[in-house]
């Protein structure tokens, strides 16, 4: 497919046309000096591509935005030149490149959080102290004089003997929830997971469990180490166009107004409610726990324009030769978070674009690299491999979410899947991280090819962060496909491993979700190539056997995929 102008002026022509000289009918690599080559001409490709993706003209690369049309047009023109197939069908039954996802765009316009009590009122400030917004596709929403109650963790766990919420009736009350859950908070290993986030840790969960429980609002308390995230992250990721699948009932069994609140506001209402939060917070890490009515009210209002739209999945598909109705998938997020004011204060003349240049043009690039070295291959594989790059994962999974409840290849029939989220940038690791370690039989195969490489697999350092329910594997993972998440670790070849954490705590604290997130030509992108290939072998070994591979026995996704074992048979 000829390139366009747009692309032709960022010089991406002779790039791409020097890359396909590498790609399709070149042999695979035949030594370790050919393997290495190959290393480099991918990590020489990332870089094209990443900035293209991640440039200021991308904006970001927000849903239902110019930055999504160029941002899908852009994925679908190189998937196309790679001669790669159509993988999704429009609404006429034809091929296309695109899975369209319906979604209500919300821009949220929120009046203060006003906290009252007798002899106490205090107006939380929007960005500053609280982030508030809604789920409800309505023109407005709001909870006034909405009784607070003291949930802690928010969680209803009855396989561990566990209920925050026993003994209150919550209909027309707004929760006050801790992040995270007990076993991080407690170090017990014997308490849910210990340190490792559960998903009951999880914002989305708190959420859900609220409106399951007939709460008009709910408010998490934001902490830093708990969440895995500055405040920084949280008001910059609610304070722009919020986006959702488009539902029937408008989300109307969701609470009227989900929000955070900072430590410093939290310490402040615990306090007007006569209580230490420290010890209230102690309290709810015990078993037992029982809800608190702190005798205050909370009132906000929310002011919602809304623009209903689709936005798109991209999906491309290479064949099989024999078994095409089976495939291999390869997932990734597009979006970022777009352009918008991100500050509480007087932004003009701030980078208002969110660039996402790690997360997750890395992993976007990352899928047009390894398709185009499965096409380089010269021969299709026995089974179909599958290149999705999904919506709105930054808004929820939305996209992942949407496909794997409208998957074009039936989930049962998916072999496995292979996630590609904000790739590391800072060179080779020996340790290949894997995020969820201990899942599935798909570890074996990664330690496998892994030492191919004389790398060593190892489990994430920051389990209590929750990443592995935070990127577009888990929303096919729950269905039951056997998903892998893995990247670079810290083991550097060329620096320690100091080095390399404080880079991750720099990019954490400056970098992440911020508009700071931009290209940078000195990254060292060999690493994310080695972990690109490993992806790639892993794949075409799949696709080239029998194997159907499971997640180990006990694991909670197990149930959902024996449970359409005899497809498979």
């Amino acid at each position: 497919m000829e390139i366009s102008p747009f692309w032709r002026g960022l010089g991406l022509t002779a790039a791409i046309a020097s890359l396909s000289a590498c790609g399709k009918d070149a042999p695979a690599p035949a030594d370790a000096a050919s393997a290495d080559s190959q290393i480099q001409v991918m990590a020489d490709e990332l870089h094209q591509h990443i900035a293209v993706l991640a440039s200021d003209e991308f904006l970001g690369r927000a849903p239902a935005t110019a930055g999504e049309e160029l941002t899908v047009n852009y994925l679908a023109e190189q998937f196309a030149a790679l001669g790669l197939e159509p993988g999704a069908s429009d609404a006429d039954g034809e091929p296309s490149w695109f899975q369209s996802v319906p979604v209500v765009e919300m821009q949220i316009q929120s009046t203060p959080l006003t906290i009252s009590g007798k002899g106490f009122e205090q107006a939380l400030q929007p960005l500053g102290d609280m982030v508030a917004f809604t789920q409800r596709q309505t023109p407005s929403s709001a909870i006034e004089d909405s009784e607070l109650v003291f949930v802690g963790y928010g969680i209803v766990a009855p396989e561990n003997d566990w209920n925050d919420y026993a003994g209150v009736d919550m209909t027309g009350k707004t929760a006050v929830i801790l992040v995270n859950d007990p076993g991080y908070a407690t170090q017990d290993d014997n308490l849910f997971n210990g340190n490792a986030m559960t998903y009951y840790g999880r914002w989305s969960y708190k959420f859900e469990e609220a409106a399951r429980q007939g709460a008009a609002g709910a408010i998490i308390i934001h902490e830093t180490g708990a969440a895995g995230y500055p405040w920084e992250v949280v008001s910059g990721s609610w304070s722009g166009a919020q986006i959702s699948l488009a539902a029937a009932d408008k989300n109307a069994d969701r609470v009227a107004v989900e929000s955070w609140i900072t430590q410093d506001a939290a310490r402040t209402l615990f306090e007007a409610a006569g209580l230490d939060m420290d010890s209230e917070v102690a309290a709810a890490h015990q078993r037992g726990f029982k809800p608190k009515a702190l005798g205050l009210t909370a009132s906000v209002a929310l002011e919602n324009s809304l623009r209903t739209s689709d936005s798109r999945n991209v999906v491309a598909k290479l064949a099989g030769k024999k078994y095409p109705e089976e495939a291999v998938i390869y997932t990734a997020h597009w979006d970022h978070l777009g352009a918008h004011d991100h500050s509480d204060g007087n932004a003009q003349g701030e980078d208002h674009i969110f660039n996402g240049a790690v997360d997750n043009a890395t992993g976007t690039a990352g899928l047009i690299a390894i398709a185009r070295q499965a096409m380089a291959l010269g021969e299709r594989p026995d089974r179909s491999l599958l290149f999705v790059a999904v919506t709105a994962e930054e808004s929820g999974l939305l996209g992942s979410k949407y496909y794997a409840a409208n998957p074009v290849v039936p989930l049962e029939k998916t072999v496995a899947g292979i996630n590609f989220d904000a790739l590391g940038v800072l060179g080779p690791m020996r340790d290949v991280v894997v995020v969820g370690y201990g899942n599935s039989e798909l570890e074996p195969m990664l330690e496998t090819a892994a030492k191919g490489q004389e790398r060593y697999l190892a489990p994430e350092e920051h389990p209590e962060r929750g990443y592995f329910y935070r990127s577009d594997h888990f929303s096919l993972a729950k269905k039951g496909v056997p998903m892998l998440y893995f990247k670079s670790g810290t083991d550097s070849i060329d620096k320690d491993r100091e080095w390399v954490r404080a880079k991750g705590q720099e990019y954490l604290a400056n970098a992440y979700h911020k508009p700071a997130d931009e290209y940078d030509p000195e990254w060292n992108l060999e690493g994310t190539a080695m972990d690109l290939q490993l992806g790639l072998e892993l794949g075409l070994k799949l696709a080239n056997s029998r194997d159907w591979p499971n997640w180990y026995p006990g694991n909670e996704f197990r149930a959902a995929r024996d449970a359409s074992a005899e497809a498979r048979q």
